[in-house]
């Protein structure tokens, strides 16, 4: 099974990843929302699959911390959205990642309530559900998602899970031995 791994330590807020899932989907471009800081846009959209939150943290001297993530479909190995479809438009990919087919979708929305990162939502214009394709095409291609390969920190990795875990793991440690 292929997964990303999320370094949120190495996130610098770049947007990278935002704009190459952008460009490699054809998304149209969206009026940013006003967030009250430096985020575009308060939640995922049918224009924005990927999302770089900024979390300011307020700490006990008064001053702020930034926390960086960059956001998008989990890909759940149990997947509520899944789970919930009543026409099988929801399927699991051959590379282990959840995939809406639009074209079998029925706009019902029973994947949107099902989904506990409020991640699957639906079009505006014809009701379809839409999320991450975790680059499905890319991947049968032979290629990583362009999100992963955007990513000048590489804080975004792509990879066989179980490699990914152990390289989490170390990660951790390092972090956890700096203090972090």
């Amino acid at each position: 099974t292929l997964a990303m791994f999320t370094d949120t330590s190495l996130c610098i807020g770049c947007r990278a990843c935002q704009v190459a899932c952008k460009q490699w989907n054809e998304l149209p471009l969206e009026q940013p929302e006003w967030t009250g800081g430096y985020q575009n846009q308060s939640h995922f959209t049918d224009k924005t699959y990927r999302l770089v939150r900024f979390i300011e943290k307020p700490q006990a001297n008064g001053q702020l911390q930034w926390l960086l993530m960059s956001d998008v479909c989990k890909h759940c190995a149990n997947a509520g959205c899944l789970e919930a479809c009543p026409t099988g438009s929801i399927v699991r990919t051959e590379f282990g990642g959840v995939f809406i087919q639009p074209d079998v979708c029925n706009g019902c929305g029973y994947c949107v309530v099902a989904c506990p990162f409020g991640v699957v939502d639906r079009r505006p214009g014809d009701g379809r559900a839409f999320k991450c394709t975790f680059c499905y095409d890319r991947q049968k291609a032979g290629l990583r998602p362009a999100c992963a390969t955007a990513c000048p920190t590489e804080s975004i990795q792509f990879g066989a899970l179980e490699d990914l875990r152990a390289r989490a793991a170390i990660r951790l440690a390092e972090l956890r031995e700096r203090g972090i």
